[in-house]
């Protein structure tokens, strides 16, 4: 429940602490005196949206705090440890919001800064607002079916319709997709066949290429290498007139015989016969390479080919040869994935179907659900309209299946195939008609707040706050609200800003707000009344200005009931 509200510097309040107590509290005061003022300030503690002018004139910021006492908020308390908020007092959450005149502002949670979203997220634990047009919104349809699935506790049947819908439509992208590109990818797919099976032909292998690229420009150059080799060998060894093998062995020869006479010249001798036998190892390898050099027509023709269109397949593709082998594989993978796209579509039609069968399986729960609810809540809402002075009202849940088709498919809505209808008649022998077109504005705040009084029994925030919903409403069914709220706040926390004295009166506390100026500066003030200027408070509502003995009387009849 909420426990104090602290405003500093915020619209015409310059300073502001509110001490609120269990069951129901009242709030009354003059008009423009800015009843709602506290309301608007925990808006914003909850999240709301801040704008430049919620600043006090003159200060540079307007700073809020709320404290909520959440010892038996099972959900609140999980939702601080699982964000790792959780305050030193574990059984108390503050919120607080910051706002600069510039409208910049920051949000705190148990005295750590969070994004706006997490003070919205708690908040809908700790608090639910109903304004003074709530009642406008009950005739928009949304607002209809949001309000039946709120009383039916329909979230679990909602998630799964929500889930299967949501993977119909999908699904239905995914098929759309690939159906708009199919004619594409049928084009591609005999391309990149037509490549693929042409390379699978000529079947490259990996690495191939630099082995025939080696073998190719040695049998293009097999004559060179021949003349060149046996030149070289004539050179070497194999001139019996002169060759350098023999001139170099004499020349050794001689020079290690007179090394032994002048040591000077060893090394030059060691020069002399290491260079001859590495000379003779260079002509054994020589005359080795030239017996095994082969000139082979029909082989290097073969190689000749298959190099040639390695390199114009490259070409071709307008890639190197040695990129050939990688080119061929993603040809490949890509062919492969075409043809899974075919396959995917076929199971997408089949996914569908499945989808399609979960969801209405879901849908039609969930349409049982809201008739048989629908039923149920028509019969209270009918009781409390005429409890609220409409004695001859019948309020009726008109649930359609309406199942729609668009382009020839069915649509799937993630809330259902349901229409619903709040549906009602006023006068005897009126037939049920839809409620925006028979109902009058003071009538539709009636059946607004009787809703709210009977959905606020399956709310789970542990505090209710009606701020003006009473509006249009006076005499024996003012008093019937003021009854039902009272009933309301047996279990829950109920704060009502109102006008009404048979309202007023209900509350534990009664709150009273007004407003002072010394001619220059405007501010409001908030204070718990006694019991004695509780009297007088509501003998006020009752008279207006001029208090009697009468009305003081009255109000005395009022609080004792």
């Amino acid at each position: 429940m909420l426990l104090q509200l602290n405003i500093q510097n915020f619209a015409i309040v310059r300073s502001l602490d509110i001490d609120w107590q269990s069951g129901m509290t009242t709030i009354t005061g003059e008009t423009g005196a800015g009843k709602s003022i506290a309301i608007d300030a925990l808006g914003l503690c909850l999240g709301d949206r801040a704008t430049t002018n919620v600043v006090r004139p003159n200060c540079k910021k307007a700073d809020l705090a709320a404290t909520f006492e959440i010892k038996k908020n099972k959900m609140a308390r999980a939702w601080l440890k699982q964000h790792e908020l959780v305050s030193e007092h574990d059984s108390e959450c503050i919120l607080r919001r910051v706002i600069s005149a510039e409208g910049r502002s920051k949000s705190y949670i148990n005295g750590s800064q969070v994004p706006l979203v997490q003070l919205k997220e708690i908040g809908q634990l700790l608090i639910n607002i109903h304004g003074q047009h709530d009642h406008q919104l009950i005739v928009k349809a949304n607002q209809q079916c949001r309000l039946l699935d709120n009383y039916a506790n329909h979230t679990p049947l909602l998630s799964a319709v929500k889930h299967y819908a949501q993977q119909w439509n999908k699904l239905n992208k995914e098929l759309e997709m690939l159906q708009q590109s199919k004619q594409q990818r049928e084009a591609e797919q005999q391309l990149i066949q037509y490549q693929v099976t042409e390379l699978d032909e000529f079947s490259l292998q990996p690495d191939e290429f630099s082995t025939l690229e080696k073998d190719y420009k040695r049998h293009s150059n097999a004559q060179d290498l021949l003349d060149s080799t046996l030149s070289t060998l004539q050179s070497l060894s194999e001139n019996d007139n002169f060759n350098i093998l023999d001139a170099l062995r004499e020349c050794s020869e001689n020079i290690n015989s007179i090394a032994r006479v002048d040591n000077q010249l060893t090394d030059v001798a060691t020069i002399l016969s290491d260079t001859l036998i590495q000379l003779d190892e260079a002509n054994n390898d020589l005359t080795h390479y030239y017996q095994q050099l082969e000139l082979d027509p029909q082989n290097y023709a073969i190689i000749e080919e298959r190099y040639s269109t390695a390199v114009q397949l490259a070409k071709k593709h307008q890639l190197s040869p040695e990129n050939l082998v990688n080119f061929h594989s993603e040809l490949k993978q890509q062919l492969a994935s075409i043809s899974n796209d075919e396959t995917r579509i076929d199971t997408i039609i089949e996914e569908l179907e499945q989808t399609r069968i979960h969801y209405n399986e879901s849908a039609e729960l969930l349409s049982a659900s809201r008739e048989k609810s629908g039923k149920s809540l028509s019969k209270l809402i009918s009781k409390s309209m005429q409890e609220l002075n409409m004695p001859h009202g019948q309020f009726f849940i008109a649930v359609e299946n309406n199942k729609k088709q668009e382009n020839g498919k069915e649509t799937i809505n993630t809330n259902g195939s349901d229409t619903i209808s709040f549906q009602v008649s006023i006068n005897p022998g009126q037939a049920l008609e839809a409620m925006h077109k028979v109902a009058s504005g003071g009538e539709l705040s009636r059946i607004s707040l009787a809703m709210q009084v009977i959905l606020a029994d399956k709310v789970i925030t542990p505090t209710l706050i009606f701020d003006e919903v009473d509006v249009g409403i006076s005499g024996p069914t003012a008093a019937m609200v003021g009854k039902k709220l009272k009933q309301l706040s047996k279990n829950t926390q109920v704060i009502c800003v109102t006008h009404l004295p048979q309202v007023a009166c209900k509350g534990h506390q009664q709150l009273f707000v007004s407003k002072l100026t010394d001619g220059e500066l405007t501010e409001t003030k908030v204070s718990e009344l006694s019991e004695s200027n509780r009297v007088k408070e509501i003998a006020r509502l009752l008279a207006g200005d001029k208090i009697s003995q009468h009305s003081l009387a009255n109000a005395q009849e009022l609080l004792a009931s």
